[in-house]
């Protein structure tokens, strides 16, 4: 389905607006932060300890990295394992339902791309 090229002639009902306009409220509420999807490509680049996530996002804060896991880890994307052997270690992974997210990640790293290229070669074309 695409939103943009509709090429029928029927307009969609209110009833398929709106559930439409839910679907993409639902999916923003749970994903719709800075941090989530960031922090997911960190994970599944093999980093699995709380600071190595946070080397691996820059900018975000401890603080906001433990609410953010702890969010995730409640939305069924993340995983927590403790070890208990000394010293204790924590460690984060992806369960199978955050790879549900594999095609939104790629659609949005490669309009990322394709936008920066854009917004570069018009910095270019007006200096």
């Amino acid at each position: 389905m695409s939103i943009f090229n509709n090429n029928s002639q029927r307009k969609p009902s209110m009833a398929e607006c709106n559930a439409r306009l839910n679907a993409v409220g639902d999916a923003l509420y749970v994903i719709g932060g800075k941090w989530m999807l960031r922090i997911i490509i960190a994970l599944s680049e093999g980093n699995r300890r709380f600071n190595d996530i946070q080397r691996a996002v820059p900018g975000i804060s401890p603080r906001v990295l433990s609410n953010e896991l702890k969010n995730m880890e409640l939305n069924g994307f993340v995983r927590r394992n403790v070890y208990t052997d000394i010293p204790v270690v924590i460690e984060y992974e992806l369960t199978a339902y955050s790879a549900t997210l594999d095609n939104v990640l790629t659609s949005l790293m490669d309009w990322g791309q394709m936008h920066r290229e854009r917004i570069r070669h018009e910095a270019l074309a007006h200096s």
